[in-house]
């Protein structure tokens, strides 16, 4: 039997946002701004849990979002919005540029059309380029490119700390962070939704289901019907050791086709080089595996356009899922009598688009709350390569991860505070400890010991990627 509460020990809220990946992290900040109560629910142990956790962590400008949609709204306000918090809230941006390149002629001859869209979208600053001159700014490409053009704008993020920083500014000026809650039924009843999750019952005016992967689900448990379905698109990724970085200092994008915006190769904010992601449609909501044929068709695919990569190692390879609806458009719909609103179908824009998105439904919920007029700004710990790095400092206690130069000071922080790391993945998300060349097997021992019985899933418990044969 559904238990629908009294909440123990809660308050009644204004807002619940359902969810803590990227979009429910950004939600909870823009509504505690703007001065409501905010809750927000996530069921796994950890925040960034779901299709957050495995993406390319670019900084898109929308140059080739679909025209005069919600999307490219939402990504050029995001784009915006984060040059505007990332300075006072720690986060980095690496202005790496992208080159979108052709490698046959039919590609070659959809270039202007996707150079006019972008002009359409407001992107007024891309420059056509020839062979000659693909080659003159990326030298490690290989000779059977044909044309492209470039986007200054386009960067590289963190796509971790990003969302980590929304959500900490929201701790920090009154939000409450309920995790392992899930939401098992919702009724609405003078005024006021009732929730039930297995954290127990909490009350909220208004409720806003990003549930990612699950959000049709959460639509059906919440409200009784859902009118879209999520179709779980998975994306295979490798990632070469720091040395290839140097191979390519803009991000390389493909032609993009109707399904998928293709394999991109770019550096990341940590200092590797990626490529991928795959666009693969499957039914598991929660396990995204990797293949090593699919893996070793990456790999072919990065030295066809990198030559030079073959000679560089891999050091990991991951999967991500997206939460991909029956249409591209995202899927955001709001039922104010009722408040309630649905943010689905958000893919792989989503960490550009997150704070456009959360301005967006902050302005249709045309809420009266009084906006904070001196919030907090915490800092988020630096962990990509760009900046200063607590290794640097004075006092850390020691590396623990040799690879990626992680303190025993910045795993010690990164286990306290309401943000705590409730698993290694958390763990990892906030430090990169055991990410780097060796993969956790030097460090794994120490952390084990710095984390004993302090995670909500200790270590002993985490899986292990699992490889297709």
């Amino acid at each position: 039997m559904i238990d629908f509460g009294p909440a123990d020990g809660l308050p009644g809220f204004d807002v619940a946002v359902i969810g803590a990946g990227v979009v429910g992290c950004a939600l909870a900040r823009a509504f505690t701004l703007a001065g409501a109560r905010v809750v927000v629910l996530e069921k796994a142990v950890d925040v960034l849990d779901g299709a957050s956790k495995g993406n390319s962590a670019i900084l898109h400008t929308g140059f080739d979002a679909p025209e005069r949609s919600v999307e490219l709204a939402c990504i050029r306000e995001g784009y915006q919005l984060y040059h505007e918090v990332r300075e006072p809230l720690g986060l980095p941006l690496v202005r790496a540029g992208a080159m979108v390149l052709a490698w046959t002629e039919d590609e070659a001859a959809h270039l202007p059309a996707l150079m006019a869209q972008a002009l359409a979208n407001g992107v007024t600053d891309v420059e056509a380029l020839t062979h000659a001159q693909a080659r003159a700014l990326e030298p490690a490409l290989a000779e059977s490119v044909k044309a492209g053009f470039r986007v200054p704008g386009e960067h590289l993020i963190d796509p971790w700390s990003a969302a980590h920083g929304y959500l900490a500014q929201a701790l920090a000026n009154g939000a409450v962070l309920l995790r392992q809650a899930e939401v098992l039924a919702g009724r609405r009843s003078g005024g006021v939704w009732h929730l039930a999750t297995t954290a127990g019952a909490v009350q909220a005016d208004l409720v806003i289901n990003a549930a990612g992967l699950w959000g049709d689900e959460v639509d059906r448990r919440v409200t009784g019907a859902s009118w879209f379905t999520i179709k779980p698109r998975k994306g295979q990724f490798v990632v070469y050791d720091k040395t290839a970085a140097a191979l390519a200092g803009h991000i390389l994008l493909p032609v993009p086709t109707n399904i998928t915006k293709g394999i991109v190769v770019c550096r990341t904010a940590f200092g590797n080089l990626l490529v991928g992601p795959t666009a693969e449609d499957q039914e598991d909501r929660e396990h995204a595996t990797v293949d090593r044929e699919t893996l070793q068709a990456l790999i072919r695919r990065g030295c066809e356009i990198l030559p030079a990569l073959a000679g560089h190692e891999v050091t990991a390879v991951y999967a991500g899922l997206r939460p991909a609806t029956e249409e591209k458009e995202y899927r955001i719909r709001a039922d104010l009598a009722e408040g309630y609103f649905c943010v689905g179908g958000i893919r792989s824009t989503g960490l550009s688009a997150a704070l456009g998105i959360a301005a967006h439904v902050l302005r249709m919920a045309g809420r009266d709350d009084v906006p904070l007029s001196d919030p907090e700004w915490p800092v988020m710990p630096n962990i990509s390569v760009d900046g200063d790095r607590d290794w640097q400092r004075q006092g850390h206690g020691g590396i623990v991860c040799h690879c990626e130069l992680v303190t025993r000071r910045e795993v010690e922080a990164a286990l306290t505070g309401p943000m705590a790391a409730g698993s290694l993945a958390g763990l990892k998300r906030r430090t990169r400890a055991t990410m780097g060349r060796c993969q956790g097997f030097y460090c794994s021992a120490e952390l084990a010991r710095l984390t004993e019985g302090r995670l909500v899933q200790p270590m002993l418990d985490a899986a292990t990627p699992r490889v297709a044969e």
